[in-house]
């Protein structure tokens, strides 16, 4: 049918666990450790997140391997074209899904998170109440880069099932198909962009937590988790 994608579908390599950590020391009932728990609890909130991640990018590839199977067909093979336009269709479907569910764990992560508020402001040190104040500020910023993320690849999978029913007009033109590809191709430039925020968000939050801990006398195991 002609026309090629030019940005692969397998560009959901976002950052996945929190720094999850193990309580050694510290003052039991103080604002800070009140935070390593709602922390922690924040991990456990993101675990759907995680979970989600194999099966999305599994989806992605097979509709990858779909879209390659009819741009090599002719018209003589439209019945096969249409097949597997209905199969990707299907396959987007469960992907949003997928996504849903990882947008809720993120939600619940944040709704989580949000509680450190209340034992902020009763941190005696300065230093260590400043930190705490800088990881809310990043956490905040990675929420948003989620919601970005998120939205942009809705977005996307929208333009991918309009994709997949042009494929099924018999009378396609080759300029229309083009234009198709064309805003996917866009649409997923944003998708990568807001993912490479989300990550280095992550990263710094990671760094920030790490430093909280440290600084509020929190050791953590060797065997701690960080982001990938």
């Amino acid at each position: 049918m002609g026309g090629e994608k030019s940005v692969g579908k397998q560009i959901r390599l976002i950052a996945v666990i929190l720094l999850s950590a193990v309580l050694v020391s510290g003052c039991n009932g103080s604002p800070e450790e009140q935070i390593h728990s709602i922390l922690e609890e924040t991990v456990q909130q993101e675990k759907g997140f995680e979970d989600q991640q194999t099966p999305i990018a599994k989806s992605e590839t097979k509709e990858k391997q779909l879209y390659d199977q009819i741009i090599k067909l002719g018209m003589k093979e439209f019945d096969q074209i249409v097949k597997l336009s209905d199969d990707a269709l299907k396959n987007i479907q469960n992907r949003e899904k997928l996504i849903e569910k990882e947008h809720k764990s993120i939600q619940k992560s944040e709704e989580e998170f949000n509680k450190i508020d209340t034992e902020m402001k009763d941190i005696d040190d300065k230093k260590v109440q400043q930190q705490a104040e800088d990881l809310k500020k990043t956490m905040e910023s990675r929420y948003a880069a989620h919601d970005r993320l998120y939205k942009s690849y809705k977005e996307s999978l929208s333009l991918d099932k309009q994709l997949y029913e042009l494929f099924k007009n018999e009378d396609l033109k080759m300029e229309e198909l083009q234009a198709q590809i064309d805003k996917i191709n866009t649409s997923y430039q944003k998708v990568l962009l807001a993912n490479e925020q989300f990550n280095k968000e992550t990263e710094l939050y990671n760094q920030e937590k790490k430093a909280f801990y440290k600084s509020a006398d929190i050791k953590i195991a060797n065997n701690e988790t960080d982001n990938k």
